[in-house]
């Protein structure tokens, strides 16, 4: 997959430690989905599953339908959009997050075809 160059022009402005959190998040995902569409909407890396969100004191990765994940890393009250708050590269769990965003994803998937 050709990465999405408004995402790598996101990415590359982005200061420590958001920076290569969000970089070694891209790595996990794009390695996770490879089939996944990278695109770059309201100001951030959106994929089928969620999304990546640099903030000023952390890096949100966010789930579509995190709210149907039975998981409790996942933050947020919406209807359906949870989140996790990544401050290190430490905070990144590559095989747990493969399942989260696998799960995510197939959700994302049966939604699609109800429409």
């Amino acid at each position: 997959m050709a990465l999405n160059q408004k995402v790598t022009n996101y990415i590359n402005k982005l200061k420590s430690p958001q920076k290569e959190i969000v970089q070694e998040l891209r790595k996990l995902i794009l390695k996770t989905l490879p089939s996944t569409t990278e695109e770059f909407k309201w100001n951030q890396p959106y994929y089928s599953f969620g999304y990546i969100a640099a903030l000023k004191e952390h890096v949100n990765l966010g789930f579509w339908f995190g709210a149907r994940l039975k998981d409790k890393l996942l933050e947020g009250t919406g209807k359906n959009l949870r989140h996790i708050k990544l401050r290190t590269l430490k905070d990144i769990k590559p095989k747990y997050f493969e399942k989260l965003i696998k799960e995510s994803a197939e959700f994302y998937e049966k939604h699609k075809k109800k429409k």
